[in-house]
């Protein structure tokens, strides 16, 4: 039981009231505080690190825009060859594309596709010429994120990829939004 009497295992309070969220007031994810950074590998601490340190930050715009009553929803704005390091989340997730394209594997997926990935599975994919916008609709308010690369190799990998598309960054804006195929 908690504080207020309610059982731990009870869901979480339905919605009683109509709630509005617009977009330009949406936090940052940093700011909303809602995704932890989960590692303690030393080697993935180090590349994280140095993808920091490069201005990974640069390639990517993330945002809170609803958070509450057991689920959340995100945007995402990955510029043009934005290098995505294998992780997971403790969160079912389920993606959305509202512009650009993405390689999954063998899979091409361009606006109005999507892919849903449930909790723990790792996953990464390969931003598109134009970069890509998607909305994330998660089965939590708060997760984490675990990244996957354990060598040295890997990291500069990512790296290099990193030194070699964050010069088009600079100018770039969000992908044309096409709807004939959402």
């Amino acid at each position: 039981m908690t504080d207020t009497g309610t059982p731990l295992s009870a869901k979480p309070e339905q919605l009683k009231v109509l709630r509005i969220f617009r977009g330009k007031d949406a936090p940052s994810l940093d700011e909303a505080g809602h995704m932890t950074y989960v590692d303690d590998d030393p080697v993935i601490l180090a590349g994280a690190a140095k993808l920091g340190e490069a201005g990974i930050s640069e390639g990517a715009v993330l945002k809170c825009l609803f958070s509450g009553f057991g689920f959340s929803l995100h945007y995402v704005w990955f510029k043009p060859g934005y290098p995505l390091p294998l992780h997971s989340h403790d969160s079912d997730c389920l993606y959305y594309l509202i512009s650009g394209d993405i390689r999954m594997g063998t899979e091409a997926m361009a606006a109005g596709d999507g892919f849903f990935l449930p909790a723990g599975t790792p996953y990464t994919y390969t931003i598109g010429e134009q970069g890509v916008e998607l909305l994330e609709f998660r089965t939590q308010e708060d997760f984490d994120i675990r990244f996957k690369g354990k060598t040295d190799a890997y990291w500069e990998k990512m790296l290099e990829k990193l030194r070699a598309e964050q010069p088009k960054w600079k100018a770039v804006l969000p992908p044309v939004r096409d709807y004939r195929n959402a």
